[in-house]
């Protein structure tokens, strides 16, 4: 999108409520990380603001059509770049592509290798994380009211072979399943930390994508990761310190193989979910409905507004 489109589709951005945007068939919602901050190939876009019990997301949320089918694109960390992991509003993030339709979520993120197997420019479609991120509230519920979702896989199985699928289609090399360790930041890991995680046999670290996936998991939304290799943090013997300026030069080689990745997989991805990700809050909420106020229940409207009213 040129830069005059931007402005002048972003001075028009329109304010949404709880209802979300009338008449819209929004299902598919992109977020794009470090170095994706426009989805390229969006037609018949606008820009809308939605407002969030949680308060607002990290910018005005695209949607337009891509091959067909409607999608909602958010760039986490702002146009600009402008929010670091630990600033950034996940769970407004997520709540709002949920309160604009949205049913699966792919998740484009920037991330450093922790095997010699894979390099820079490779990506990574993982089906695991491990948490070393400190204080961030990674839940709708607390305040009142208490659930447990079920996290063992913390992505959606379906979602993320379809992504690996669509790698391949795309002629990107992607290596299935794996650990990304989801680090606080903003500064990179020291020697021991790096060296730890590798005997610990993780594969990629990255900074975001755990707290998406858990709240993602809340909200009943499919989710999957795309991790796009840009360094080999600093455990590699030729890479003793990871630089701004190497991980920016293949973010912008990373970005047109995953522009490409994201064409296929939205062309091709079924309609309907076979997943059981639609359901994850079924049984998950254990406080007495009697006890919920409704206060807590206007609240959380957008999360369990199916369950509880």
């Amino acid at each position: 999108m040129a830069k005059a489109a931007k402005r002048s589709t972003k001075s028009a951005a329109k304010s949404v409520g709880k209802s979300g945007p009338k008449n819209e068939n929004v299902k598919i919602g992109i977020i794009g990380g470090s170095g994706l901050y426009h989805m390229t190939g969006l037609t018949d876009t606008r820009e809308v603001r939605v407002k969030t019990p949680f308060g607002d997301p990290s910018d005005a949320i695209i949607i337009g059509t891509l091959d067909g089918k409607r999608v909602a694109f958010l760039a986490r960390h702002g146009r600009g770049h402008v929010f670091s992991p630990s600033e950034i509003n996940y769970r407004a993030n997520i709540c709002a592509l949920k309160m604009l339709g949205v049913e699966r979520t792919i998740s484009v993120s920037a991330v450093g290798s922790l095997r010699d197997d894979l390099p820079p420019l490779d990506f990574l479609i993982p089906d695991q994380f491990f948490d070393r991120t400190r204080g961030r509230v990674a839940t709708f519920f607390g305040g009142g009211i208490v659930a447990h979702v079920g996290f063992d896989q913390p992505t959606c199985t379906h979602l993320s072979a379809h992504l690996a699928e669509a790698c391949d289609s795309a002629g990107v090399k992607a290596h299935r399943g794996g650990t990304y360790v989801c680090m606080e930041g903003p500064q990179f890991s020291t020697l021991a930390e790096s060296h730890t995680y590798r005997q610990l046999r993780f594969d990629v670290i990255g900074m975001t994508n755990l707290t998406e996936a858990k709240l993602a998991r809340e909200a009943e939304l499919c989710y999957a990761t795309i991790a796009m290799v840009t360094d080999y943090d600093c455990w590699h013997p030729q890479h003793d310190a990871v630089t701004v300026s190497e991980i920016i030069e293949n973010l912008n080689r990373n970005t047109s193989n995953v522009q490409r990745v994201l064409h296929e997989a939205v062309a091709h991805l079924p309609e309907d979910r076979a997943c059981k990700c639609a359901a994850a809050l079924a049984h998950a909420v254990l406080t007495d409905r009697k006890m919920i106020s409704a206060a807590t229940k206007k609240r959380l409207a957008p999360i369990i507004g199916k369950y509880i009213s």
